[in-house]
């Protein structure tokens, strides 16, 4: 057997192994990769306020409202503040569980909530079943498969892994051996004569050259967040070879200050004053009296992001840190979803993103055609 039908062989097996997955995979990427683009049109009911004033209730009076209203069984986690005059604030409140027989993504979540409320009125315009929702489903499908952590996300990193290995070998074979053979191989070459098979082959074999670098970017990516490993591995390689612990210190409120003012009002008009440009915050809401309000200040940009602690009881800011103030594995590895959903070049990053999953997500459909028809071609002549 020759050295390119084993490659054969081995492209054929295992892009017919992982070839639903990858298929999976690269849908529903191509769908999460515009979520943040999608939300506000297809939930605008949500997302914009339908009754506007001049003056907005202070945010502590909204929480108020809104835990009032879930009941203080459910504490709310976090608060997103999207900076649009006509936004309405999304409040979250959710509460997993520990489940030793869980198979399913849902088998570990006891409640998840998404509550949208008009910050003008402090009326709730949504309360949204986070568990069940689109995006969220269609995100966890592309996480795990709609599996819990454990079991779905070494599958989807395996058959990830699978992926890759496919797109080398694909490369080996597409490989022209001259120049003739090689302008069959650079665009398509159709005719009103060319039948659906040649069509079929010309899209697997050309479209997966041009997606090669693209898709091998998104795939390598994709591994950060299946293997610990892989993580480590970026993140050493990015620190020269060294390994720094990624230590979070924890900064706690000082709980002799505390009495009944709510310094949330505090906190947000600071955020307002400081970053009046920022896309949105998200604020937490600590679950504990120790511990400190952790704020996400999201600046539209990758590397513009900032993330504050402040004293639950006193609103005084207690750490600041930026992107700079990472070392270079972190980084880098705060640059992983970026990169990965192509954010990192803006929209149009995003556009080539999308395009590059759908190829990647029709690839194991024309190769089984390929394969079909040759398989069903050797039984006819039989």
């Amino acid at each position: 057997m020759t050295f390119k039908k084993i490659i054969l062989k081995i492209h054929l097996w295992l892009g017919l192994g992982s070839g639903l997955i990858i298929v999976i995979l690269g849908i529903t990427g191509c769908i999460y990769v515009f979520d943040e683009e999608l939300r506000p049109i297809v939930y605008h009911d949500s997302y914009f306020a339908n009754e506007t004033k001049n003056v907005q209730k202070p945010l502590s009076e909204l929480v108020k409202i809104v835990q009032d209203s879930i009941g203080t069984d459910k504490p709310i986690n976090s608060i997103n503040i999207r900076n649009e005059k006509d936004a309405t604030i999304l409040l979250q409140t959710s509460k997993t569980f520990e489940n030793k027989n869980a198979i399913w993504y849902w088998d570990t979540t006891e409640y998840s909530y998404n509550i949208y409320i008009n910050s003008f009125t402090g009326k709730i315009q949504k309360i949204e079943d986070a568990t069940t929702e689109f995006f969220e489903v269609i995100f966890s499908l592309h996480w795990s498969l709609l599996l819990t952590n454990d079991i779905g996300q070494p599958i989807v990193g395996i058959a990830v892994i699978i992926f890759i290995i496919s797109l080398i070998t694909g490369l080996i074979l597409w490989w022209p051996k001259n120049k003739a053979a090689a302008k069959q191989r650079y665009w398509f070459r159709w005719k009103n004569t060319t039948q659906w098979k040649r069509k079929n082959y010309d899209l697997h074999n050309i479209l997966g050259f041009y997606v090669l670098i693209f898709a091998l970017i998104i795939a390598l990516t994709g591994l950060v967040w299946s293997f610990e490993w892989v993580d480590n591995g970026v993140k050493w390689i990015a620190n020269g070879g060294q390994t720094i612990e990624r230590k979070q210190e924890e900064i706690k409120s000082d709980i002799s200050k505390k009495d009944n003012q709510n310094p949330l009002d505090k906190i947000y008009a600071a955020l307002k004053q400081d970053y009046p440009n920022a896309k949105n915050y998200i604020v937490s809401i600590p679950s504990d009296s120790l511990q400190s309000q952790f704020v996400f200040i999201e600046n539209g940009g990758s590397f513009d992001r900032v993330f504050l602690q402040f004293d639950q009881y006193t609103g005084k800011i207690l750490e600041k840190k930026t992107f700079a103030d990472r070392n270079n594995g972190d980084k880098l590895r705060s640059l992983n979803y970026p990169i990965h959903s192509g954010g990192i070049l803006g929209l149009p990053g995003k556009i080539l993103a999308f395009f590059a999953s759908f190829i990647c997500a029709s690839l194991p459909v024309t190769g089984f055609y390929i394969w079909w028809g040759r398989n069903n071609k050797k039984k006819k002549a039989k």
